[in-house]
């Protein structure tokens, strides 16, 4: 994959590694075929801001991935201190509730619109069970669809889900939604759980003809024997299913 198509790819690599130095050669030798890379919460607490530089050196937006929940007085501030460090997306919590997501929105436009605030709606770790044991029922689909009209309503157009709730959200959100999705896995292994904590995934494929924009990919790629042959492969596949899915 040259440069331009590299520019072009819908894949957010996660950058879970335990330290910056594996993240950042990771990121390097991955850029090819990435277009944007993922700080999520592990590396950020161990290196703080600095990790939000490795989108610069890898000349890639970053995906800042804290999942804020808090009282909207501190997630506002907190939404300006990722926009002073550079960050292009920012996740805070769908059931943070209205006036933090509203908060939040509205700060991220006063500090210059840089930074764009995702809404993560269900978790792909949670099943039916586990919503129904924090008492938020036991419809996944539904809960994603009202905590996406929630985010909406709110402001915020960039929203997470699971690959299998992205065609109900797309189809309640219409198409000024962004729609991310983790839980993506490698189109030459099962579809469905694995071994991990994802219960709900896809191949890149299915992921895009749900409705996905962006596809979050971490092991797939970490793990590959060739990481960057994996992430042009992948970059390749959503590109292929998305000309697929316009001309439907």
């Amino acid at each position: 994959m040259d440069s331009e198509r590299a520019a072009d790819s819908r894949v957010i690599f996660a950058l879970d590694f335990p330290s910056v130095d594996q993240a950042k050669a990771m990121a390097l030798a991955v850029k090819g075929g990435v277009g944007m890379v993922k700080v999520g919460l592990e590396l950020f607490v161990e290196v703080g801001p600095r990790a939000l530089a490795i989108g610069k050196e890898c000349d890639r937006p970053v995906f800042l991935d804290l999942k804020l929940h808090d009282i909207p007085e501190t997630v506002e501030r907190s939404v300006a201190r990722a926009s002073a460090l550079g960050a292009r997306l920012l996740t805070v919590h769908a059931s943070g509730g209205p006036a933090m997501l509203r908060r939040a929105v509205d700060r991220a436009a006063k500090e210059g619109g840089t930074t764009e605030i995702v809404a993560v709606t269900v978790l792909t770790s949670f099943d039916a069970r586990d919503l129904d044991a924090v008492g938020a029922g036991a419809d996944v689909s539904a809960q994603t669809e009202r905590l996406g009209r929630l985010a909406w309503d709110s402001g915020v157009r960039h929203f997470v889900c699971s690959p299998h709730e992205a065609a109900r959200l797309r189809a309640t959100l219409g198409p000024g939604a962004t729609i991310i999705t983790p839980g993506v896995r490698s189109s030459d292994a099962p579809s469905g759980p694995g071994k991990d904590d994802q219960k709900r995934t896809m191949t890149p494929a299915e992921a895009v003809a749900a409705g996905a924009d962006w596809l979050v990919v971490g092991r797939p790629i970490r793990d590959a024997v060739d990481p960057a042959a994996a992430a042009r492969r992948i970059a390749g596949e959503i590109a292929a299913a998305r000309a697929s899915r316009r001309q439907a």
